[in-house]
């Protein structure tokens, strides 16, 4: 019995064991990976093994997804090969890079230290993971449950190859994950140290700018009477140009390859402007489309218009690359030269070739001189020459240099900034400030040249404009409801505009202060002030400003995008639905929220705001309210459209438009009336061209009473139906209106196509009746 009740007890005791293993299993899905589950829970050696399988094969995929480290490495490789040129022109003795130069590599150096910020959040991410799949492989392998005892186990044994398997690949996946660890370990240090070198780089490069700065107008060379026949250095002028070649090489290669995106998109515009070009060509070819607009004889632009695309991609370059090295810009500008000389090449006589050709070679040798020129006074001499060649070149384009793309005053200020930057070139060179003498030579020169450039840019898009407006017009386009001239006139003006702020910004690139110069713009903008308890800044101001300036002039202007044109009195003017007045509408609505948002006003304070209005609308803005309110019925009940023929208590005329708060009426005197939408909402308005043009007319003439009234009534008929307003299908009516002792009042009652050829069809009418009635001697009275 006792032995009998032992027994129970062992089997009750084995079955709450299993009890409490199997909830530990189902509640515990995964185990500590730094406890020895041998000791911790006795019993769950398969759910180990899956585990631990889980585990390894979680951290083999991690490694054979890799994490991109030879990229790394060559990123890095890259930021490396980027600054050693930088490293080397910082520690060569003797001569110092020039300020424009500073400027580049500081913006190199800014770069590279974004992107060696950026690799390193990269390399210490892996780490970390790479750290702690690490330390589970080794908890795993430390654990000895999933180790095989010499003294045998009999659940081991059944397992014993499952756990060397898993052992085996343990130690693989331990060898790869601390291989990955210590390659990336690698990179960070190589990455840090390359951090370390670049922030040092840029600390010398500041305190050279800020030296450079001080110094701007100090001897920096020997004066031209002190100076040596050779320089220092005594090294040939070809070596020179190497090593300057060198030496921005790899400024022009960090740019190029940093800033492609936005030359891209300066490509694709003059691509796209090519196309444009070549399609309005192509359909101005057509025999049908030809005799309507003629033969084409543009100065500027060509069939295939191959140069004058590229003279608009060089044109509008800067404005993509604001931060480009000077250097850049001056290839840019020589390549520019060089296209319009082409381009203009048989249109120039050979006196103004031969000028504009040695304009381009000096500009050529301006380049290249900025690298050769050093303390020695022969090439400062030959510099101080080219300066007086462009000062004299100056005072004789001053009067007569007259570019009809733009107003005079933008060539009399280009002109005197060639005179006095140099005049003031040869200064600096004379007084030993042989770096400003070639910045400011540079600079002088560029500003007529770019000038030059912009001129033929403006004339190849304006040739580029005429052609679409006369394509559009032969199609009945939109330009077919625009004044050419003026459309022209605003275009130029526009691009007068655009074309000065480029010629500004080449000019400041060129003296290496746009930079200076956008930051103390945007700080100003971008500061936050204070009015009252309102925060604000003059960005938003501006953003609020252009927002209303743009939906104002875009709603003014939507007529012309529904092909609603100017409305006049006469019978050509068709009838147009008041979608114009919505879409204006929705226009002002989305620009006033727009504009509010760009305003950064609290909406705290824009409630406060709205009540005030409602109180104002309260006092005395019922009227307007009324209007706008009236104005957004009439759009969609639609009584009248723009070109009807309409009639209010003593107004009569056409509606020439429908606004939100007032419509405008042409009369047939030719005056315009503005009316309140209330008073056409509310009073009782006459629509006389609402379901059709048609309207009756009355004519009214008296005879003798003896006349033939079957005459007059065959002559009113012949008339009628031989008169070409006169509606055929409505038959006139021919009425005695009166009878006195002497007289017969006669009414002719016809329908006419339009109320706006009444008074003509009255005229036409009377003058054809005359002789009529005289050939049959009737009588008028």
């Amino acid at each position: 019995m006792v032995q009998y009740s032992r027994k129970i007890t062992c089997y009750l005791i084995l079955l709450s064991g299993l009890f409490l293993g199997f909830t530990a299993f189902g509640q515990s899905p995964s185990l500590p990976l730094s406890s020895d589950s041998a000791k911790a829970i006795p019993d769950t050696l398969l759910f180990r093994i899956q585990t631990a399988q889980s585990a390894i094969t979680e951290i083999n995929a991690a490694n054979k997804k890799g994490y991109d480290l030879e990229a790394i490495k060559n990123r890095i490789e890259n930021i490396r090969m980027d600054i050693k040129p930088l490293q080397v022109a910082f520690a060569a003795k003797g001569e110092q890079p020039d300020s424009k130069s500073l400027l580049s590599y500081d913006l190199i150096l800014k770069d590279a230290d974004v992107k060696l910020k950026s690799i390193a959040d990269v390399l210490i991410k892996n780490s970390n993971d790479l750290q702690r799949m690490n330390e589970q492989v080794l908890a795993l392998s430390n654990d000895s449950l999933l180790k095989i005892n010499a003294s045998g186990n009999n659940n081991k044994d059944l397992y014993s190859s499952q756990i060397a398997d898993l052992k085996q690949r343990l130690q693989n996946a331990g060898k790869v994950t601390g291989s990955n660890l210590d390659s990336v370990n690698r990179l960070l240090a190589e990455n840090s140290e390359l951090n370390i070198l670049v922030n040092d780089l840029r600390a010398l490069a500041s305190d050279k700018l800020s030296q450079s700065g001080k110094m701007a107008l100090s001897k920096q060379d020997p004066y031209l009477w002190e100076a040596p026949l050779s320089d220092k250095t005594d090294q040939p002028t070809a070596k020179l140009l190497v090593a300057a070649y060198q030496g921005q090489q790899q400024i022009l290669r960090y740019f190029i390859n940093s800033t492609w995106d936005n030359r891209f998109v300066a490509i694709m515009l003059a691509l796209a402007f090519m196309i444009w070009v070549h399609r309005n060509f192509k359909s101005a070819s057509r025999a049908s489309v030809k005799r309507k607009i003629g033969e084409l004889n543009f100065e500027y632009i060509r069939p295939y218009p191959i140069l004058s695309s590229l003279i608009v991609l060089f044109a509008i370059t800067p404005l993509f690359e604001p931060d480009a090295p000077s250097l850049y810009i001056e290839l840019i500008s020589l390549f520019l030269l060089i296209c319009i000389s082409v381009h203009l090449w048989k249109r120039l006589d050979k006196k103004q070739l031969r000028f504009w050709l040695l304009i381009i070679f000096l500009f050529a040798c301006i380049i290249a001189g900025n690298a050769v020129v050093n303390a020695a006074w022969p090439l400062r001499l030959v510099m101080i020459a080219i300066n007086l060649f462009f000062v004299y070149l100056g005072f004789s384009l001053r009067q007569k240099m007259t570019i009809t793309a733009f107003p005079k005053r933008y060539a009399r200020v280009a002109i005197w900034v060639l005179i006095i930057f140099n005049i003031f070139s040869a200064l600096l060179n004379i007084f030993g400030r042989i770096d400003m003498a070639k910045v400011t030579l540079a600079t002088g020169v560029i500003g007529i040249i770019e000038l030059i450039g912009l001129a033929v840019f403006t004339q190849i898009v304006l040739d580029a404009f005429e052609l679409q407006m006369r394509i559009s017009s032969c199609n009945k386009g939109i330009f077919s409801r625009v004044n050419h001239a003026k459309a022209k006139s605003k275009l130029k003006k526009v691009l007068s505009i655009g074309c000065l702020i480029v010629w500004l910004m080449v000019l400041m690139i060129n003296l290496s202060v746009i930079g200076g110069i956008w930051e103390w713009i945007n700080t100003i903008l971008s500061k936050p002030r204070t009015f009252g308890s309102i925060h604000f800044s003059f960005s938003n101001i501006l953003f609020f400003s252009i927002i209303i300036y743009v939906a104002g002039k875009l709603q003014k202007h939507v007529p012309l995008l529904f092909g609603e044109e100017k409305i006049t009195f006469n019978e050509a003017s068709g009838h147009k639905g008041s979608k114009v007045a919505l879409v204006r509408l929705v226009i002002i609505v989305i620009g006033v929220l727009l504009a509010v948002t760009a305003s950064g006003l609290p909406m705290d304070k824009l409630t406060v705001v709205l009540g005030a209005f409602g109180v104002g609308i309260g006092l005395g803005m019922q009227n307007i309210v009324n209007n706008f309110v009236s104005g957004i019925i009439l759009i969609f009940e639609k009584p009248f459209r723009i070109g009807d023929y309409v009639e209010l208590a003593d107004k009569k005329g056409k509606v020439r438009d429908i606004g939100i708060r007032s419509s405008k009426l042409l009369t047939p005197q030719g005056s315009e009336v503005i009316i309140p939408n209330g008073d056409l909402l509310s009073g009782r308005l006459v629509n006389w061209t609402l379901s059709n043009d048609f309207i009756k007319t009355e004519i009214i003439f008296k005879v003798a009473i003896d006349a033939d009234m079957e005459v007059i009534s065959k002559l009113v008929n012949d008339l009628l139906s031989d008169n070409g307003v006169a509606v055929k299908q409505l038959p006139p009516e021919i009425l005695l209106n009166t009878v006195t002792a002497d007289a017969i009042e006669i009414k002719v009652l016809a329908w006419i196509s339009s109320i706006y050829v009444e008074a003509e069809f009255k005229s036409t009418f009377f003058k054809q009746l005359l002789p009529k009635l005289s050939e049959k001697s009737i009588a008028l009275k």
